[in-house]
């Protein structure tokens, strides 16, 4: 027998969709650590870089790129940013000249995973 409810609701608490979440056991800490992730990723071109990453960007001009509009002063700011929070890390091949890559970390993955589901919204809804 076919469902009748909407795509996303749960059949498990009528009434209630899988999308509504109980925030109030949510402890002040757990908070705190939220806001700060939430400011990382928040800050203007840093998620924009750090998905660059991810499409496969190594070196700063494949960067320049990919993050259209950013400049090359900003662009080293996020880089050494991602880098402090472990997000990227920043390799120096020892050529001459010498060489420097960056690469998203697990934790960076991580994070992108997490935020996929905003890329896609993004490319849904055209912002």
């Amino acid at each position: 027998m076919a469902s009748s409810q909407p795509p996303g609701e749960s059949s498990a608490a009528p009434g209630q969709s899988r999308t509504d979440v109980d925030y109030e056991h949510i402890d002040d800490a757990v908070c705190r650590s939220f806001q700060r992730s939430v400011e990382i990723v928040g800050r203007k071109w840093t998620a924009s870089v750090l998905l660059a990453a991810m499409r496969g960007a190594r070196r700063f001009v494949d960067y320049r790129t990919r993050v259209t509009g950013i400049s090359n002063q900003l662009l080293s700011q996020r880089l050494r940013e991602l880098e402090s929070h472990q997000l990227i890390e920043r390799v120096v091949v020892p050529t001459t000249p010498v060489q420097i890559t960056y690469r998203p970390t697990e934790r960076g993955a991580s994070l992108m995973r997490v935020l996929h589901p905003l890329v896609e919204w993004s490319a849904e809804n055209g912002e």
